[in-house]
């Protein structure tokens, strides 16, 4: 993935715009493609005003913009795109945010989904290339525009200390 296609947080209103879960469930949106706000309240569930606000302060923080006009019947709907292809955030409260709107993302999922977790004992080596593979499928560009969407959540990490305190490793 290009550099320039990944925002890395940085300011105080990029981590105050992605402190709401409907927010990253508009960023989440907008990952399927342009839209309007009608379009927008549509998809998730909620009212125009409601998506106006949020859009609002993910514009204001640089995360989401216009993406040009169209009239329709006497007035102009607005659409709107994602600035970046991805976000990348190495906050706790944010990414306990991101996981809550990831989480309804996944429950309005069909079909069922495919999730797992687990744990690995990875050497250096083992871990480079799973790394290098994970990054590698992150940075897929999307096939033809008429298959199906599917979301990808990928994610390596080395559990905390205080991870699972009290439980036995396995």
């Amino acid at each position: 993935m290009e550099e320039e296609d990944v925002a890395a947080l940085a300011t105080p209103q990029q981590f105050k715009a992605l402190g709401h879960p409907m927010r990253h469930r508009l960023l989440f949106a907008l990952g399927r493609g342009e839209a309007t706000i009608s379009q927008l309240a549509a998809t998730l569930g909620s009212n125009k005003g409601n998506i106006a606000h949020h859009l609002k302060v993910l514009t204001d923080a640089g995360l989401v913009l216009p993406a040009g006009t169209r009239q329709v019947r006497g007035g102009t709907e607005q659409y709107y795109r994602r600035a970046h292809r991805a976000v990348q955030f190495h906050d706790a409260a944010i990414t306990q945010v991101a996981f809550s709107a990831i989480a309804t993302e996944i429950a309005a999922a069909e079909p069922e989904p495919f999730l797992v977790l687990r744990n690995l004992r990875l050497n250096p080596g083992h871990l480079e290339r799973i790394a290098a593979s994970l990054r590698d499928l992150a940075d897929e560009e999307d096939d033809a525009d008429d298959d199906p969407r599917y979301g990808l959540l990928l994610g390596l990490y080395r559990p905390g200390t205080n991870a699972g305190a009290g439980a036995r490793a396995p």
